[in-house]
């Protein structure tokens, strides 16, 4: 089994990749399966239905604007009515999952609870992500101005688990570690969030729930994995088993990006035998 867990197409604010182009170059690599998760961020962006959509640079439309990319959620009916059609389309030659990937905070999680209530019949699977904390967001640093490097570290974990113990309709938790990507001072020694983030997992297994190999840590950079190796072996040691991969792509060409690198780290450096895939949110283990 060759699946791409986190993929992002046109109805993500931060891709203008069709989902034709994504699913043919799925089929191209000769991946099994792939699953959408395109981004929900509640508290930072508006959903279509509520209009005056913002887009880059600055003008406040209801309809496209070439060249620019709205500050909006997915457009959930169009976006599942067009999975439907891909379905169709490519039967036969790949497996689509529907997904999406709620960047989820505690100050945001009745939202995003109407949201799953509303589309729980046709979701096989839920990111629960965290790009931001109080609506401000780590890429642009504004989260951390103003904070030590221990301060915005534990935040970002204390958030995490906050939100965990609020909101329980979600697959996995997506990079885990994400604010090492924004730390401009380096990688926070993880024994110094060690027993934060064992919390964190402990409570994802006990509710059933997984974390993802995302493997986009090439792309950015990273020196390690995302999450880091010392967080899988956590999460393997407190015994869990449910882990997805995804390239975490918003253009084609980065579709499945190092997701055979992946696995054999997850199999030979962790220990872990078996890869999930998703339907109507309940996992499915396949031989690693």
């Amino acid at each position: 089994m060759r699946a791409d867990y986190h993929l992002h197409c046109e109805f993500s604010d931060d891709s203008r990749e069709r989902m034709e182009n994504q699913i043919e170059r799925a089929i191209e690599l000769k991946l099994d399966e792939i699953c959408f998760t395109d981004h929900v961020d509640y508290g930072i962006k508006k959903d279509w239905s509520e209009g005056s959509i913002v887009w880059r640079g600055g003008d406040a439309m209801s309809s496209g604007v070439a060249g620019k990319e709205p500050l909006a959620n997915v457009n959930y009916p169009e976006y599942f009515s067009k999975i439907d059609r891909m379905r169709e389309t490519y039967k036969g030659q790949i497996v689509i999952r529907k997904g999406l990937e709620f960047g989820i905070q505690t100050i945001t999680a009745d939202m995003f609870q109407k949201l799953y209530d509303t589309y729980a019949d046709q979701l096989d699977f839920v990111l629960m992500s965290m790009h931001q904390v109080n609506n401000l967001e780590f890429w642009t640093q504004d989260f951390q101005r103003g904070k030590t490097q221990k301060e915005y570290n534990e935040e970002y974990y204390r958030e995490i688990y906050e939100t965990q113990k609020i909101f329980k309709d979600y697959s996995v938790l997506a990079h885990l570690d994400l604010i090492v990507r924004y730390d401009e001072n380096g990688v926070y020694p993880f024994e110094n969030v060690k027993d934060m983030i064992a919390e964190i997992l402990k409570l994802a297994i006990a509710d059933g729930k997984g974390i993802e190999l995302n493997t986009s840590s090439w792309k950015y950079g990273l020196k390690d994995t995302q999450p880091s190796r010392a967080i899988l072996k956590l999460y393997k040691d407190l015994g869990g088993k449910i882990l997805t991969a995804g390239s975490d792509a918003h253009v084609s060409k980065m579709l499945a990006d190092h997701l055979d690198e992946g696995y054999q780290i997850l199999r030979d450096e962790i220990g872990f035998t078996e890869i999930c895939t998703f339907d109507h949110m309940k996992p499915i283990f396949h031989t690693l």
